[in-house]
Parts: structure tokens; C-alpha cells; sequence
């Protein structure tokens, strides 16, 4: 608290010691004894009680032996959060410096006269002091606004007594304030606790879910790949063998084209005797080849690879039904095989008769 700065700044440096020493509970100079908090913001002692079992109602209910260690309260001026020991409020350091300036100012303040100019007076009647409280209006006014002018009719009271009053009515609304501000406050700090464990479960959640969908994916992919491969198996087997067939009658094919060749070269031959020495050996050579290929041949359809053919409808199906398990789910499945193998051990006994 720099009292030394603001007195500088305003010309009435009692006044504005005044406001230095104000309680921001109770509205009123600080009540002996003071204490000062952690912050280093001061409050009556008694205001410091009220504001703690305003925050913690259930206190007021336990005995006197219970340790008060853990319990808390905010600061009404900045709101820190204060923490006691097992003593509570009374654990709390007492200001010993503002209670003597307490005294100090109160002493200064007994031994300097009344100046009219510092007490309110009434617009209606200038010489007179506003003293009373005119309840019907709500108003502060003077006793001659109660005898003689407009608050003639109306219920008043002391001016001190409604001053006490309203001040005090404050003060606990003030601390009802403070209290509900707080619970407000452990409100949200429990749904921002709530929120951030939302987070990390999602997060695992999330990381769980892609580990079994990328399983999935590693299966898929290790049985494509090994159905692929059994494709190409068959695939090189057919055509090794076509291939093959293709060769030979190729060779077939070679061999028939020199032996149409040589019969012509022989019909070319004038002599008789040149002629027949080879021709009944040629035509006996056409005629073996003429009876037909003995060679291998492929089977209708040989080509075909429909029995590659895989059946992914149910599959599918069941991959399109994949979805997170309740516990309800969980309840129906196991019944409704307890209730197959029931039917399955009645058929079993029935056969058996």
C-alpha cells in the first residue's frame, strides 16, 4: 500500500488516508485486529471470518478440533487464492503497521474540530445537517425537512442506524458475492480439468483406433499379395505351356515346308533312275507326315482363369458394420449364443432318441 504517492497527489492528506484504511468488505476503517494476506491486501479480521465461512459453509458445522488445514478463501481486492493452516483466519499474520496508523489517525482526527464544511447539508434548509433517514423515500434529509417540509408524512429513522444497517447489508451481500464468485470459479476449473481429460482420452482413443484400422489394412495387403502371386503362378504355368506347344509346331511346321521343297525338286528330276532311287523313301516321309500332328494340344477353355474369383459381398458387409461395442451389444450377442448352442444340444439329444 503506497500511501506516500497518494497523499502527494491529493490536497487533503487525511481524507486520503482515510480511503487507504477503508476495509473493502465491511466498507468502514479497518476493526483491530488487521490482518494482512499473502497478496498483501488487508482485511478486518472479523471480515476475514465472514468471507472464509461464506466459502466454505460446511466449516461452520465441524467441531472446534478439526484442522482447518487445506481450507481457502479469495482475496475480495485481486482475488489470489489464500490458503490456511490448520489455526484458519487466525493463522493469518496481523498488519501491526496499519493498526498503528489506525491509531495515529484516529487520535488526529478526536483533536482536530468539527468543520462544518465536512458534514453534508440539507439543499431545503441550508443551516441545517443531514441527520436522519426518511424511509418512506429512501432518502437521507434533515430534521426540519421532517418537521415542516416534504418528508413531514414520512417514516424516518436515524441517520446512523440505516447508515449501520445498509452497511452491514452490503457487507454480507458482498461476501455472498465473493463466495459464489468462487464456487463459479471451481466450477470452471473442474469443466477445463473435465475438458483437457476429454482431450487426452480422445487422443488415445484416437490413436487405438487407427492401430487396429492400420492392422487391417497390413492383412488385406499381405493376402492381396499373396493372391496375386498365386494368379501368376498360373498365369507362367499356361504360357510356359503354350509356349512349348507353340515350338514344336513350329518345328513341325519347318520340317513339313523341307519336305515339300524336296518332292518338288524331285518331280524336277528328268531321269528315271535318279528319280526312283529316292521317291518311294520322300513319298513314304509325306505320307507318315500327312497322317496328322501328333503333337500336344490345349483343351477348350485351357485360357480361362474364372476360378480366380473371390466372394468379398459378406466381407464388405462386415466392414461396413464395424462400429464401437456397447455394452448392451455385447449382452445380445452372448445371448444369442447361448441360446444357438442350447438349440444345437436339443437337437444333439433328439437325434440320440
Amino acid at each position: 500500500m503506497d500511501y506516500k504517492s497518494s497523499l502527494i497527489q491529493d490536497g487533503n492528506p487525511m481524507e486520503n488516508l482515510e480511503k487507504q484504511l477503508i476495509c473493502p468488505i465491511c466498507l468502514e476503517m479497518f476493526t483491530k485486529p488487521v490482518i494482512i494476506l499473502p497478496c498483501q491486501h488487508n482485511l478486518c479480521r472479523k471480515c476475514a471470518c465472514d468471507i472464509f465461512q461464506a466459502a466454505n459453509p460446511y466449516w461452520a458445522n465441524r467441531g472446534g478440533s478439526v484442522s482447518m488445514s487445506g481450507s481457502r478463501f479469495r482475496c475480495p481486492s485481486c482475488r489470489h487464492e489464500v490458503i490456511m493452516d490448520r489455526h484458519g483466519v487466525y493463522g493469518l499474520q496481523r498488519n501491526l503497521l496499519v493498526e498503528n496508523i489506525i491509531d495515529i489517525y484516529k487520535q488526529e482526527c478526536c483533536s482536530r474540530p468539527l468543520q462544518k464544511g465536512n458534514h453534508p447539508m440539507c439543499k431545503e434548509h441550508e443551516d441545517e445537517k443531514i441527520n436522519i433517514y426518511c424511509l418512506t423515500c429512501e432518502v437521507p434529509t434533515c430534521s426540519m425537512c421532517k418537521v415542516f417540509g416534504i418528508h413531514k408524512a414520512c417514516e424516518v429513522a436515524p441517520l446512523q442506524s440505516v447508515f449501520q444497517g445498509q452497511k452491514t447489508e452490503l457487507s454480507n451481500c458482498i461476501s455472498m458475492l465473493v463466495a459464489g464468485n468462487d464456487r463459479v470459479q471451481t466450477i470452471i476449473t473442474q469443466l477445463e480439468d473435465s475438458c483437457r481429460v476429454t482431450e487426452e482420452n480422445s487422443h488415445q482413443v484416437k490413436e487405438e483406433l487407427s492401430r487396429k484400422f492400420d492392422m487391417l489394412y497390413a492383412i488385406l495387403d499381405e493376402k492381396k499379395s499373396e493372391l496375386l502371386q498365386r494368379v501368376t503362378r498360373e498365369q507362367e504355368e499356361k504360357l510356359s505351356f503354350h509356349e512349348a506347344l507353340i515350338q514344336q509346331y513350329r518345328q513341325q511346321l519347318e520340317k513339313s515346308s523341307k519336305l515339300v521343297e524336296t518332292a518338288i525338286q524331285s518331280l524336277d528330276e528328268p531321269g528315271g533312275a535318279v528319280f526312283l532311287s529316292g521317291a518311294k523313301q520322300l513319298i513314304r516321309s509325306i505320307v507318315e507326315a500327312s497322317k496328322g500332328c501328333q503333337l500336344g494340344k490345349i483343351e477348350q477353355g485351357f485360357e480361362n482363369m474364372d476360378y480366380f474369383t473371390l466372394d468379398l459381398e459378406h466381407i464388405a458387409d462386415t466392414l461396413r458394420a464395424i462400429d464401437f461395442e456397447t455394452g448392451e451389444e455385447e449382452e445380445e450377442f452372448i445371448e444369442e449364443e447361448n441360446q444357438e448352442e442350447e438349440e444345437s444340444t436339443e437337437g444333439k439329444e433328439e437325434g440320440h432318441q
